[in-house]
């Protein structure tokens, strides 16, 4: 059952910044923001998937491919997903297509699957993180703080 809460401007303004426009509520924005799993997954199902806590809060401004790249290699490096399993979790947080997350660590960083795997695989993500900031280099800050 909804519940009716009051937030100043500036919660208002950082849970917005955050959000997909025209796509989340003020709800499913601040759910993703926050450690929780949604709603209908019971106790059992959150355990199992305790892995979404690692959710980083990235910066405004922060491009979508980086932020879906890194989404996907925390939660295979949290050991509770696979990569293709990690795959459909940012899929299903984004509401986009599970392609559309794929792309974004395949044909967008000149990588197939398998190499991606293989940068996943190294123990301090080394490779992962110099490709990242190549592509990226205004955010290599955020890349170091979030992959390590």
């Amino acid at each position: 059952m909804p519940h009716q809460v009051e937030v100043d401007d500036e919660v208002f303004a950082f849970v917005q910044s955050h959000a997909e426009p025209l796509i989340d509520t003020f709800n499913t924005s601040l759910r993703r923001l926050l450690p929780l799993v949604p709603a209908k997954e019971g106790i059992a199902s959150s355990v199992a998937k305790s892995a979404r806590s690692e959710r980083p809060v990235f910066p405004g401004g922060t491009p979508k491919a980086l932020k879906q790249i890194i989404e996907v290699a925390l939660l295979v490096r949290g050991g509770a997903y696979d990569r293709t399993s990690a795959t459909h979790v940012v899929a299903d947080r984004y509401r986009i297509a599970v392609q559309t997350v794929l792309d974004k660590y395949a044909r967008q960083l000149g990588l197939n699957t398998q190499q991606f795997d293989r940068l996943l695989d190294q123990a301090d993500l080394k490779e992962l993180k110099r490709l990242l900031q190549s592509k990226f280099n205004s955010h290599a800050d955020l890349i170091d703080r979030t992959l390590r």
